[in-house]
């Protein structure tokens, strides 16, 4: 498996970059504000609430699964890095040549765009950086907010699995699979966003 060369991203009103340890105090607020928002949609929201240190040692884990090629998670920042708006990411864990992406956005922040324009921009970074052939995003078929971004992006609703995905009450709910493949990507609204990527050096790609 080949290393990731993209560890930052900038669109028009966002950085997207790797985590540093620095970002503990922003990421414990973040989730923090946002339990009660996330707790129908993210089963890791039963671990929380977590105290700064446990955020900071939960980066250090993150950053080294990055480094390692294990699996890839982005903090979502303002431009000014000051505001966590969310996380993102590549997660390794949908077969050869794929990545399946993720999101959560801070209940402070939700409904202007952010998660689209993460998604678009990453869709982007997938098959004109790094390559891949496939990409897939699953969700909560309950999570409106969440599943209309994939459709509204290009994918396609490929299946929507019977109770394969639990709640933070290990409850099963249905979960919705959505991929887009390279070949299809150049047609989509993903192609066209204006980013511009760096690699571990905070050298510029080029794309």
């Amino acid at each position: 498996m080949s290393s990731i060369k993209t560890y930052r991203i900038e669109t028009e009103r966002l950085v997207i970059r790797c985590y540093q340890p620095s970002d503990a105090h922003l990421l414990w607020k973040s989730v923090n504000e946002s339990i009660e928002h996330l707790r129908p949609w993210m089963p890791w929201i039963k671990n929380e609430p977590e105290d700064v240190p446990a955020k900071l040692e939960r980066i250090r884990k993150m950053r080294a699964n990055f480094d390692n090629d294990i699996d890839y998670t982005f903090g979502i920042f303002d431009k000014e890095e000051q505001t966590l708006i969310g996380s993102t990411g590549f997660h390794n864990r949908v077969g050869e040549d794929a990545r399946e992406i993720g999101y959560w956005i801070n209940v402070n922040q939700v409904h202007n765009g952010y998660a689209a324009e993460a998604v678009r921009a990453l869709t982007k970074v997938a098959f004109s950086i790094e390559n891949w052939a496939r990409i897939e995003i699953h969700c909560d078929s309950r999570n409106t907010d969440s599943f209309n971004i994939p459709q509204k992006l290009g994918y396609q609703l490929e299946a929507t699995l019977k109770g394969r995905f639990k709640d933070e009450m290990d409850i099963p709910r249905d979960k919705m699979v959505w991929t887009l493949f390279r070949e299809e990507f150049p047609k989509t609204p993903c192609n066209t966003i204006a980013i511009r990527a760096f690699d571990i050096l905070g050298q510029e790609i080029t794309l």
